[in-house]
């Protein structure tokens, strides 16, 4: 009979270690990249990225962005879900209801219902959309760089049985496949700080926007908290730079000019992040002891053993010091991940 007990102990041992083993198998599978192209994808794109401020050649961004969704799409929604993007933590909800509120109040603050046209600029894998479609009963394509986000979207979508309110379409959202005038309503979640110039983005976005109809954008920014200078804010932000794709993060008074310069009304803007709205990084803190103890660890066997592709530790390395450096972004206040702003379209009438 003493023996039971250590018995039930190893077998909760062998359990518990076959479990962690299998998750972090499953998040060292990169599906959309080749295995024997993920070293070399990783290095080029850490080449071209790793100084943001300095990238002069705006042509080869939206490559390299395509590069980097492909490295992290698969780690990102094992992780985190399937909207990559922030929320303000919730008292009382859990992250995935606060996920779900902030994405169907971008549908609210653009009044979209039944019937209506909506454009979902840098969908990624249709987190956002479905919630929205789900929410408003309107009909929304989304445009994202990456095929593989597109296929898996598209997958999700049948899965959630929304397939025929949401459709995925492949295209850089600078140069868009549709008709002027032909959406009414149009967001952005923390899609458009991967492009190479703000104004490009939201001209496209004007255009294909019905007169009269709103726009909403939750946008990365540095705040009036980042001073120029501090080598504790600039490695902050250049670490958030180099580690999501970014070209060059701007600050939050440059959001307004730049939607004024294309033609936009401004109707609101808004640092979501702002209390009394909670911390968007709690979870993070959260991924960050799981990435510590078990991804890392994991990435390093499972490529030592052979069973994960070379590079896969490289990715994991990489995401944990942008992880980091997003908590550091949100402790100190220097960034946010959800300044909001809502224009509008002018009506010739």
């Amino acid at each position: 009979m003493d023996s039971l007990p250590l018995l039930c102990s190893i077998l909760l041992l062998l359990g518990g270690g076959l479990y962690w083993f299998f998750w972090i198998l499953r998040l060292a599978k990169i599906n959309s990249i080749a295995t024997e192209k993920l070293q070399d994808s990783y290095n080029k794109y850490w080449s071209f990225f790793s100084q943001p401020k300095e990238i002069s050649n705006a042509d080869k961004v939206l490559h390299f962005v395509d590069v980097f969704y492909s490295l992290i799409t698969d780690v990102y929604e094992k992780i985190w879900g399937q909207s990559f993007h922030f929320s303000p933590s919730v008292r009382g909800k859990s992250h995935g209801e606060a996920t779900r509120l902030h994405e169907e109040m971008a549908g609210d603050l653009i009044g979209v219902k039944p019937g209506h046209k909506v454009l979902d600029a840098g969908c990624g894998i249709g987190g956002p959309m479905r919630a929205i479609a789900a929410h408003s009963g309107c009909k929304i394509v989304g445009i994202t760089i990456n095929e593989y986000q597109v296929q898996r979207a598209r997958m999700l979508n049948k899965k959630a049985r929304v397939d025929s309110l949401c459709e995925v379409v492949l295209g850089n959202f600078l140069e868009m496949p549709f008709d002027d005038n032909s959406f009414d309503g149009v967001y952005s979640i923390e899609a458009t700080c991967h492009a190479p110039m703000l104004e490009d983005v939201y001209a496209e976005i004007f255009r294909v926007l019905k007169p009269g109809a709103l726009y909403v954008s939750y946008e990365w920014v540095t705040t009036d908290r980042y001073c120029s200078g501090n080598v504790e804010h600039e490695e902050i932000i250049r670490g958030i730079e180099r580690g999501d794709a970014l070209p060059g993060l701007r600050h939050y008074s440059d959001i307004a000019v730049t939607a004024r310069k294309v033609g936009f009304e401004v109707v609101k803007e808004k640092d979501l992040a702002m209390p009394p709205a909670g911390p968007w990084w709690t979870n993070l803190e959260t991924v960050k002891k799981i990435d510590n103890w078990i991804n890392r660890t994991g990435a390093t066997v499972l490529e030592a053993l052979g069973l994960a592709p070379k590079g896969t530790l490289d990715v994991h390395v990489m995401l944990s010091a942008t992880v980091s450096h997003l908590i550091r972004g949100g402790e100190t206040g220097i960034f946010t991940p959800m300044h909001m702003i809502l224009c509008r379209k002018p009506s010739p009438f």
